[in-house]
């Protein structure tokens, strides 16, 4: 038998059947729109440059495997980067319930009769999420926190459709706003949409109320405003932006924290429209880059609703029995029947990710959120304080933060650069270098500092720092 195990339609009977449907008499034909110049014939495979040049075991594998891991540099301590994502402490217990066949293996539930139980799930999480931000409706969900905001730009302009600006903070996440000039780059360079940038003050570091004034107008569709912001800051005149905002009928957008939102008000609370965050902080990890989680949520308008992208779940009664029963109740990508009318091009969603946050949160409660909250701001406030007392220049600007606050090094004149270098010999992560992303600051860096920190760990970091900034 010439079939393989572990290959579907493997054997020679079943290839031969596939080639009679396809009408083609070798596996060759399948390939022959590939130009003869650049392809390379089967009896020449040995000849490429690929790996070790021959089969490998899985034990021979592992071990060329395990040895470049090796070459990975092992810290002593969690990072101590931000900039939009953070290490956070992950209960064992998520990935124990995400790691279920039920979850694990499923895919968007199109057929709600056999899925129940992740629609249930997606339920809880777009309900434990509306609590949290304060907004009426949650979708399950996007991919990021970037693809979330992109997103809500986009269904902005749908909106707001005869409109042609939008106002995105100067202060915002520098990584967000590259993937928002490709997600509207068409748009723009079509002369559609204009994208103008707010300024932010600076001596607080917030946004600059009476420039975000001279910007507004009616041909605005919308304003984003981070809170807290790129910075760490708490955008304390929240309330004020939004007033200035609906005063032009423009939609109000806020990206947040959600960890945040155990200590500062909620979205819906400042009177967003519109709010997007990145759910990478309640228990997915750091996980070197994603998967995370966009966390998309609207206030209760049909115009908003029927322009909002991705799927939501929904709660409704069998035919018979009146049993509760949950269903897809939106899917505004309509890729089953119009799927040129699509309102996004996301084709998938973070399932598994909504889940471990629904996890999360429901493991914190609300009293564990804000104690959570608390913890993780007075442990960033330590770090100022510890920092200041030994003469770095640290929290630049005169607002509060969370969590993450700017270190400047513009006054030792030594370049950033080599000081992260000397703290990674240490086995030390330090902040994210903004000279390249905010030239305007200098030589400063972003430090983040959560749950997982503790005192000793941020202590050994400002020693190391004083040491590294003495002995230049």
């Amino acid at each position: 038998m010439d079939a393989h195990p572990f290959i579907p339609n493997s054997s020679s009977k079943i290839r031969k059947k596939i080639m009679e449907k396809l009408g083609i008499k070798s596996i060759e034909e399948l390939f022959r729109d590939i130009p003869n110049d650049i392809r390379i014939p089967a009896d020449k495979w040995d000849e490429l440059n690929i790996g070790l040049k021959k089969p490998l075991s899985e034990i021979e594998v592992k071990r060329i495997v395990n040895e470049k891991l090796a070459k990975n540099k092992q810290l002593r301590i969690p990072p101590f980067i931000g900039g939009g994502a953070a290490p956070h402490y992950v209960p064992a217990v998520i990935k124990y319930i995400i790691s279920r066949g039920e979850f694990l293996t499923s895919y968007t539930p199109y057929q709600p009769e056999i899925s129940q139980g992740i629609l249930q799930a997606l339920f809880e999480y777009q309900s434990l999420m509306a609590e949290l931000l304060d907004m009426d409706i949650v979708n399950s969900s996007m991919y990021d926190g970037a693809s979330a905001l992109a997103e809500a730009l986009l269904m902005s302009m749908r909106v707001n459709k005869n409109r042609k600006k939008i106002l995105l903070p100067a202060n915002m996440n520098p990584f967000h706003k590259e993937v928002v000039m490709t997600y509207l780059y068409p748009h723009i360079s079509q002369g559609r949409v204009v994208i103008e940038y707010i300024k932010y003050d600076p001596v607080t570091g917030l946004v600059d109320k009476e420039d975000l004034k001279e910007k507004m107008s009616k041909d605005v569709i919308a304003v984003y405003l981070q809170n807290p912001n790129f910075f760490g800051l708490i955008e304390e005149n929240a309330i004020d932006v939004s007033e200035i905002v609906h005063d032009h009928k423009a939609l109000f957008i806020i990206g947040v924290d959600p960890l945040s939102l155990g200590l500062i008000k909620p979205p819906g609370e400042l009177g967003a429209d519109i709010a997007v965050g990145e759910g990478q902080p309640l228990g997915l990890g750091l996980n070197f880059g994603g998967p995370y989680l966009g966390i998309f949520a609207i206030r209760d308008e049909p115009k908003l609703l029927r322009q909002m992208p991705g799927r939501l779940i929904g709660l409704t009664q069998t035919i018979e029995g009146g049993e509760r029963a949950f269903a897809m109740i939106l899917q505004t990508r309509e890729q089953h029947i119009r799927r040129s009318k699509a309102t996004s091009n996301i084709c998938t969603n973070e399932a598994l990710s909504a889940i471990a946050s629904a996890i999360y949160l429901s493991l914190l409660g609300r009293r564990g959120l804000i104690k959570l909250s608390k913890h993780i701001y007075y442990k960033s406030h330590y770090a100022m304080k510890i920092m200041r007392k030994n003469g770095i220049k640290a929290n630049i600007f005169e607002a509060d933060f969370f969590k993450e606050f700017i270190v400047s090094f513009n006054e030792y004149n030594v370049p950033y650069q080599f000081i992260h270098e000397k703290l990674l010999e240490e086995g030390i992560h330090g902040g994210l270098y903004l000279g390249k992303l905010y030239p305007e600051l200098g030589e400063t860096a972003l430090f983040a500092f959560t749950e997982v920190h503790q005192r000793q760990d941020i202590d050994l970091l400002v020693h190391l720092i004083k040491r590294i900034l003495e002995e230049r």
